[in-house]
């Protein structure tokens, strides 16, 4: 049963997400969908919520966590002030220039 203001929470016996939530996420990423997708969409979410929570079936309380399967080091050199360029020379590439700053097309259409 809904309010109105959300997805439909109720689910068939097995299923993870309904047709119902997949219509709502989809208005609320503003993608049309069909029926059809709306349909396949709902299986293949329910297929991949279903194997997200076999893996948090999985006993881990001996095993600490890690955000690697193999140790990372990550190899640091100290920040060194080294020349350079001015912003002449850096604009002196550039296909166009104003004001000191590189000039690009606008896009999106935004105004100045």
């Amino acid at each position: 049963m809904t309010d109105g203001t959300g997805p439909d929470t109720s689910t068939d016996a097995g299923t993870a997400i309904s047709r119902a939530d997949v219509a709502h996420l989809a208005m609320l990423a503003r993608l049309a969908l069909s029926d059809e997708e709306l349909d396949r969409f709902a299986g293949q979410l329910d297929v991949i919520i279903k194997s997200v929570a076999r893996v948090s079936e999985v006993a881990t309380d001996d095993i600490p966590p890690t955000s690697h399967a193999l140790p990372l080091t990550n190899v640091m050199r100290d920040d060194e002030l080294r020349p350079g360029l001015t912003q002449e020379e850096a604009l002196s590439g550039a296909p166009a220039a104003e004001l000191g700053r590189f000039r690009v097309p606008r896009i999106l259409g935004e105004e100045a």
